[in-house]
């Protein structure tokens, strides 16, 4: 059975960074996509930052330039730096690893972000 992992999301104040982590124990990570969502307290999950099964990482728009998605395929683990936190990126984030199209889709239990002003 594919567990999936994240850590690393706290309380911190407006202006800081976090490093949220994301491992998964699957086999050959290195050709899974990975996707790092947010869902809001009354709001739809959102996708943050998602790194394909092939090609280059992509970020929500308004996103860009203050999280960074990167991996380490050999430790089955995933990343996502949150620099320059607001407020309204308060959320729980969530780690997806998929592959084939999303028939294999796995998501972890999340990781509760807090931003106080």
């Amino acid at each position: 059975q594919v567990q999936v992992v994240e850590s690393g999301g706290g309380l911190v104040q407006a202006g800081g960074s976090l490093r949220l982590r994301c491992t998964a124990s699957i086999t050959f990570f290195s050709v899974y996509e990975i996707g790092w969502y947010r869902q809001a307290p009354g709001k739809q999950r959102e996708l943050v930052a998602l790194s394909p099964e092939t090609g280059s990482t992509d970020y929500a728009f308004s996103l860009e330039g203050r999280f960074t998605l990167s991996r380490d395929n050999a430790k089955n683990t995933a990343y996502l730096q949150v620099d320059s936190l607001k407020p309204e990126d308060t959320a729980v984030y969530y780690c997806n690893v998929a592959r084939s199209r999303r028939a294999y889709s796995y998501w972890g239990q999340g990781t509760q972000v807090t931003v106080s002003s």
